[in-house]
């Protein structure tokens, strides 16, 4: 005959520790002061947190502020650049006009020089009655031209004294200039050709030309020659270095 406790006690066990019992949820259970530690440190993180936001935020503005600053400064610095440009192309302007208002006043002044010696010259060569017509090559220069150092520019005057009034010389000139190569080699260039050398001349004709030489050559002396039917009538010569 069962008891009725002892029936009741094996039901409770059962329903606590049989298939039928609750659900049972096992935790850790950790000290205090290491939930308050956990808690602490939470709290520093969060804070952490918001202060890079604050100086990501703060920061952003700066460098939008630098980047604004430093195209405004960009900006002046192109504006004083552009000016100082500017100055230095009307500088170089100014230096220029200045060299060759020199260039022009040397020129001048060379230019009044010969005018000068061609006064002198004319009134040498006067006509004197009874005195057979001549021609004559006077004051032939040969110059190196400002353009380059292997131009050469020559001026030369033709004076003719005719025997009497109305008399004309017609003829040939020619200016040689005789160089040395830079193999040693002599050579000579003469100007104008044969086909544009023919003048004309009553008392007094002007000529000049530039006469170029090629690269490295040595000028060894300048000729000028005036010549009638293939006779030579007048000649002068420059030396300007010893030919070896």
């Amino acid at each position: 005959m069962p008891y009725p406790a002892i029936s009741l006690r094996l039901k409770r066990f059962r329903h606590r520790f049989g298939i039928t019992a609750p659900r049972v949820v096992v935790r850790t259970a950790y000290p205090r002061h290491i939930i308050l530690g956990l808690g602490i440190l939470a709290a520093l993180l969060l804070a952490a947190v918001v202060w890079s936001l604050n100086e990501y935020t703060t920061g952003s503005g700066q460098i939008g502020e630098l980047q604004q600053r430093l195209a405004r400064q960009q900006e002046e610095l192109d504006l004083l650049r552009g000016s100082v440009g500017t100055g230095k192309n009307a500088v170089n302007i100014e230096r220029a006009a200045q060299q060759q208002l020199v260039a022009r006043i040397a020129a001048l002044e060379a230019e009044n020089a010969a005018l000068r010696e061609d006064m002198l010259i004319f009134e040498r060569l006067i006509p004197v009655v009874g005195q057979a017509a001549q021609v004559r090559v006077e004051n032939f220069r040969v110059t190196q031209d400002s353009a380059g150092p292997n131009r050469y520019r020559f001026r030369l005057l033709i004076a003719f004294q005719p025997a009497q009034r109305g008399d004309f010389f017609r003829g040939r000139y020619q200016v040689t200039l005789v160089y040395r190569k830079p193999s040693g080699e002599r050579a000579e260039i003469r100007h104008p050709s044969e086909q544009n050398n023919i003048f004309e001349v009553r008392n007094f004709l002007r000529q000049e030309g530039v006469i170029e030489l090629p690269a490295d050559s040595t000028l060894l002396h300048a000729r000028a020659r005036i010549t009638r039917a293939g006779k030579l009538e007048a000649e002068q010569e420059i030396p300007f270095e010893k030919d070896s």
